[in-house]
């Protein structure tokens, strides 16, 4: 793992649509391993955006350093949607595209615009980049996604103790994002203990865990 964050690869992973070719509009939500040691149990989310015709992608997402500059901690830019997260490679998590996806970037940018944790940050056990994800997941229920057990800070909510699991199937309990459970459709039961996500997804037959994530119990036959 890259231990110097000047010289690990931001270039692009070449998994993104071209908008030159791809005029349509699409979202796309992308994960990739946190840097150094974090990425062992963790990985930072976050949420890309291009209109019908736009000549480029948004990029919305939450950077923890920004704040020890003044900053707001949302970052809105124009980078490429899939670079390197700092050498680690990104992941599709989600990817919706056609005419109606267009309104679904209005509710985006309304809930970026609303996100209650735009002057703080902290990695454990959040407000972090995966809280800020989670937040606009379950402000606009167009996106139904499905963050892995390793988006660390998925769990901590904005107000009180319970809220809508962020792909919108079902809800959840959380206590500061330190112990918690969800029960969803498409997250299937979730268990929380000090941040770290044990589960079981019966819908897609997987078992959960720290560190490693999602493990399928289908054979690859």
């Amino acid at each position: 793992m890259t231990a110097d964050w000047r010289t690990a690869s931001r270039e692009s992973a070449g998994i993104a649509p071209d908008p030159q070719e791809v005029r349509q509009a699409v979202v796309q939500v992308y994960s990739a391993r946190a840097f150094n040691w974090r990425g062992l149990l963790g990985v930072h989310t976050w949420i890309a955006s291009k209109r019908t015709g736009a000549e480029n992608f948004l990029v919305y997402e939450v950077i923890g350093w920004r704040q020890y500059r003044g900053l707001p901690v949302v970052s809105i830019n124009t980078r490429a949607p899939d670079q390197r997260w700092f050498g680690a490679m990104p992941e599709v998590l989600l990817d919706i595209r056609g005419a109606h996806v267009d309104g679904i970037i209005d509710e985006i940018e309304a809930a970026v615009g609303r996100y209650p944790f735009s002057e703080q940050y902290h990695v454990w056990p959040g407000p972090n980049s995966n809280t800020f994800t989670a937040f606009v997941a379950r402000e606009v229920s167009g996106l139904r996604l499905d963050l892995p057990p390793t988006a660390i800070g998925k769990d901590y909510l904005e107000t009180g103790f319970f809220a809508r699991a962020p792909s919108g199937s079902g809800g959840q309990f959380s206590l500061f994002g330190m112990l918690g459970v969800m029960l969803a459709r498409e997250e299937g039961l979730e268990i929380n203990i000090l941040g770290l996500t044990f589960g079981l997804d019966p819908e897609d037959l997987a078992i959960k865990f720290p560190g490693i994530g999602r493990l399928s119990l289908l054979s690859d036959d």
